[in-house]
């Protein structure tokens, strides 16, 4: 629960997105990652690691050439120890520049000039496009908030799945197709699916790179080659990105990167979310159903007239901060990659829109997870549905009789079974009636039950998980 002093901060600050109010503790997880200082921060990085590229890799440069390389580290603390007073300096420029990357470079040659190295101040965005800036800072900002935000919450809530699916692998329930009685599974078996689903999800996901081009104004490194004809720049940016920032190299682009790694991100985690939210509709259902029990809190309230109400909010936050987040990574997806011809800004105001489709889903993930924390399997109710739904034993009993070659079997046992509810007697001395069969095969249906009829589901659960 939020202390008094957060809760105020709420309050005094009327925030207008719920990822900076109700939802406050994602909003700060986030913030490192995908806030406007996240973006400056990253891209004074970028034009520091470039300067320090340059003094370390081109020879082809009098003034690179004197540099007494010793003194890098003061260089790369511009970076290193950036500020809130630093970003307020860069916002401060901005005002009078109306260019947010040149407002970034004109604040690392104050920098520069404070220590004494006017001389490079001139090398300060060589050769770039405000794009190849951009596009770096934010190839960083999402590869970095993928490794240790979204993925280990992606990873906490599988695991979660994963332990009440290994501790109920062999609880046997009644499983329904259509919403009608089918053959029985286990609890944790058809929570496996899930976990199996979303592991899938999540390797996919796992496996995309962040991609970055640094080829200049429309992809061709026109001025920067130039400028330094003998140096092979192609080979020089594809080192910078690769090697000094650690993202894969998009070689052929024009004036912009084409986004499409962050679609395919953004595609990852809408299907992710997807999958997701089919396991909060089925929780709900396995609530409404009384296969799960919700664990009541004494303090809380489920509803404002009945008081007996004990609600699965959670599921239902999930599944609507899905919706909401599969929205944005839909929108995003489906215009980043549209550019016309070699430049428009529409993605510059699309891109700073990813860290909402982020923390959307890391809201309904945390919202699953908690779900998760205050419900228990309903044995009880399970045991109840399966042992009064003979009726599902038709399926093993005709299979059976098929192997005999029996080519009525189904019908037989349709007309037994469809739209009643059978007893134990009944299923048994239809068994007992079948002289067809060996003493073994009807020795073994005469003992099965609904309970007993689970397959392999428990085999699924330990060979998977």
């Amino acid at each position: 629960m939020a202390n008094n002093s957060n809760l105020a901060e709420n309050i005094s600050a009327k925030h207008l997105c719920p990822l900076d109010g109700r939802y406050s503790q994602i909003g700060k997880k986030l913030a490192p990652y995908f806030s406007e200082y996240a973006l400056v921060k990253n891209r004074v990085k970028v034009e520091v690691y470039w300067l320090k590229f340059l003094l370390e890799n081109v020879n082809d440069s009098d003034i690179l050439d004197v540099f007494d390389i010793n003194r890098l580290p003061e260089i790369m603390a511009i970076y290193t120890n950036f500020s809130d007073n630093s970003y307020v300096r860069v916002k401060e420029i901005e005002l009078v520049t109306n260019h947010d990357v040149k407002s970034v470079e004109l604040f690392i040659a104050e920098k520069l000039k404070e220590m004494g190295m006017e001389s490079l101040i001139s090398f300060v965005h060589i050769g770039c496009t405000s794009e190849d800036i951009t596009n770096v800072s934010y190839a960083n900002m999402i590869a970095i908030a993928l490794k240790e935000v979204w993925i280990p919450a992606a990873e906490k809530l599988i695991d979660s799945i994963s332990n009440i699916a290994i501790e109920h692998a062999d609880t046997a329930m009644l499983a329904h197709t259509h919403g009608q009685p089918a053959t029985p599974t286990t609890v944790g078996k058809e929570l496996t699916v899930y976990v199996y689903r979303l592991r899938k999800s999540l390797e996919n996901i796992k496996s995309i790179r962040a991609c970055a081009k640094f080829n200049g104004a429309t992809g061709n490194y026109a001025a920067i080659a130039v400028a330094f004809p003998n140096e092979n720049w192609p080979v020089l940016a594809k080192c910078f990105i690769e090697e000094y920032l650690g993202l894969e190299f998009n070689p052929v682009t024009t004036q912009i990167e084409s986004h499409d790694y962050v679609c395919h991100i953004l595609d990852g985690i809408r299907h992710f979310n997807n999958v997701l939210r089919d396991f909060d509709l089925d929780m709900w259902l396995y609530i409404s159903m009384e296969y799960f029990k919700q664990i009541a809190v004494k303090t809380e309230v489920g509803s404002s007239t009945m008081p007996h109400k004990v609600n699965p909010i959670r599921f239902e936050n999930s599944e609507a901060n899905i919706k909401i987040g599969n929205g944005i990574c839909s929108v995003l997806s489906d215009e980043l990659p549209r550019s016309r011809m070699q430049r428009d800004l529409s993605d510059s105001s699309l891109q700073r829109n990813i860290g909402l489709a982020f923390g959307y889903s890391i809201q309904a993930i945390e919202q699953t997870i908690g779900g998760l924390k205050k419900v228990a399997v309903n044995t009880d109710k399970i045991s109840s549905d399966l042992e009064s739904k003979w009726e599902v034993l038709a399926e093993p009993i005709q299979t059976v009789l098929r192997k005999y070659g029996i080519l009525d079997a189904y019908n037989q046992l349709k007309e037994l079974t469809r739209g009643k509810n059978i007893s134990k007697e009944s299923i048994q001395e239809f068994i007992k009636s079948l002289n067809m069969i060996s003493d073994e095969d009807k020795s073994t249906l005469l003992t099965l039950t609904p309970s007993g009829y689970i397959g392999l589901a428990a085999r699924i659960v330990e060979d998977e998980l």
